[in-house]
Parts: structure tokens; C-alpha cells; sequence
């Protein structure tokens, strides 16, 4: 797809309602003009954008467990976390590794960059592969409570099945590291 095709589907803001601001997200109400000249009303989530790290340790993969309160249940994750304002990408993955497992690494490799909800949110989310991990400190914040475990590719892809890993950054790291035990690189 082109320049002039992505053209072709541009909508043009007219105007700007903020609705709500908070620690992590805040919401705007846009009017837009449509591509035929009609105008339509577009609810969009504003986010810092987010770094999520596939971190190997001995064939094994570490994941955190915790409550999701938006899904009413625990889920198993890999560790992650927002962005703050001007962070270094590779800072805050190595940052978000130790908080969360308790782990440092010696080596982090950028894998992909994706958009977590497309048609309501503009969260950008940045994955990173961590290898060659020591031991570091845990330093969870105050309302985060998680457990940490190391897990192999089956136990993953089971984990999967079940839906105790259900969202999009965990499956696409799951699937990443399956095609790395594969092929032996990273897929591009």
C-alpha cells in the first residue's frame, strides 16, 4: 500500500474533546471528516506506549502471574511495562525485566513493535528479547503483587490453550521463541 492509497482513507480531526485524563491512559472524543465529507464521532485512547521483554533463562521463558482486573482473573504474561516520558527504549525493557523477575540481562535485542488495539488506542508496545540473564533485585510497585516462574515452550503453548495466556504481546513472544527453537534466529 502506497502513500496515496493510505490518502484515500485519511480523516481529517475537526475537533478535540477531552474527556478524561489519568496515571496511565486519557481519553478524547474526536470529530472527524470522513473521506466522503460526512463527519463521524471517533472515542480514542491516549498511551504513553509500552516495552515488553521475552527474557530465556536455561531453555525456559519467564513469565509473571497477575491479577487483571479489566479480564476479572489472573493471567500469565511476560514482563512489561508503560514507557515514562522520554525513556530510552532499551533502558526501560532492562528496567521492566528486574522489577518484574528479578533479573538482568547482558544482552537485549529488539524483535518488534506493534499497536495493541488499533481502532480505539494508539499504544505502542515494543518487544525485546533478553538473554544471558543474572540475578538482580525485584522491586514490584505498590499495588503490583505477582509471582514470577521460569516455563518451557510447552508449558507455554498450554498455557496458551487454557487462556492463562491470553493476550497479544505473550502470544506473539511465544510464537517468536517456537520459531527461534526452530530455526535458531528470531523471525525479522
Amino acid at each position: 500500500m502506497d502513500n496515496t492509497d493510505q490518502q484515500k482513507f485519511s480523516e481529517t480531526t475537526l475537533h478535540t474533546e477531552p474527556v478524561y485524563q489519568g496515571r496511565v491512559i486519557s481519553l478524547q472524543v474526536e470529530t472527524v471528516r470522513l473521506p466522503n465529507g460526512e463527519t463521524a464521532k471517533r472515542e480514542i485512547v491516549k498511551h504513553p506506549g509500552a516495552v515488553a521483554v521475552l527474557a530465556l533463562l536455561n531453555d525456559k521463558m519467564l513469565v509473571v502471574e497477575q491479577y487483571r482486573k479489566p479480564l476479572g482473573k489472573s493471567q500469565v504474561e511476560i514482563p512489561a511495562g508503560k514507557l515514562e516520558p522520554g525513556e530510552d527504549l532499551l533502558e526501560a525493557a532492562a528496567r521492566e525485566l528486574e522489577e518484574e523477575t528479578g533479573y538482568r540481562c547482558d544482552s537485549l535485542r529488539h524483535l518488534s513493535s506493534f499497536y495493541t488495539s488499533p481502532g480505539f488506542c494508539d499504544e505502542i508496545l515494543h518487544l525485546y528479547v533478553a538473554e544471558q540473564l543474572s540475578k538482580g533485585t525485584v522491586h514490584l510497585d505498590d499495588d503490583e503483587f505477582l509471582e514470577c516462574e521460569a516455563i518451557t515452550l510447552e508449558e507455554a503453548q498450554q498455557l496458551i490453550k487454557q487462556q492463562k495466556i491470553s493476550d497479544a504481546k505473550t502470544i506473539a513472544a511465544v510464537y517468536a521463541w517456537q520459531i527461534y527453537k526452530l530455526t535458531g534466529s528470531f523471525p525479522a
